[in-house]
């Protein structure tokens, strides 16, 4: 039986890989996503049960868990795109959302007196909100290139490449 041409090859080589690629970041976005609710429970459990906690993490640990909550959504929505881009888009946005609470038009203040618009937008201004959202972002960051690290590790060295022992 006769091979396809080539140019059919190439085509039905470009789709497969397409689509291996999208069920990659479908996973990374199932990932992230699951990530991010687990780090929604956390911030609001920091904020629920901050009496309980030492005073340090139950005063900052909301705020560096809120950045690492935006860092996941930046993240389930540009899956595609580098570590370093998506944190910067993440700090970026954390950062305009603190300088966002110098205004205070009655539009948004009532927003930010809701529960959702209080979690979001926050409150009050605070120069130590950008060290926390500093902290949150770059632990993510952390997470995912640790994460990355040991699964290449644990996957052995790529053909070609010596292992270990042979340097």
């Amino acid at each position: 039986m006769e091979s396809p041409p080539f140019k059919t090859r190439i085509y039905s080589h470009l789709l497969e890989t397409n689509v291996v690629a999208l069920d990659r970041l479908t996973k990374k976005r199932i990932l992230y996503f699951s990530c991010a609710l687990a780090v929604i429970v956390a911030g609001l459990a920091s904020r629920r049960y901050r009496d309980r906690l030492p005073e340090f993490i139950a005063e900052y640990a909301g705020d560096a868990l809120w950045a690492l909550m935006v860092y996941l959504l930046v993240s389930i929505l540009l899956a595609g795109r580098t570590c370093a881009f998506r944190a910067c888009i993440a700090i970026v946005s954390a950062y305009l959302v603190e300088v966002s609470q110098l205004y205070h038009a009655p539009w948004i203040d009532t927003i930010r007196q809701t529960t959702l618009g209080g979690l979001v937008l926050g409150h009050g201004f605070l120069w130590s909100d950008f060290a926390c959202y500093s902290v949150g972002v770059t632990a993510g960051v952390v997470a995912e290139r640790a994460i990355e690290w040991l699964r290449n590790a644990a996957s052995g060295p790529k053909s070609g490449e010596p292992r270990a022992s042979e340097s």
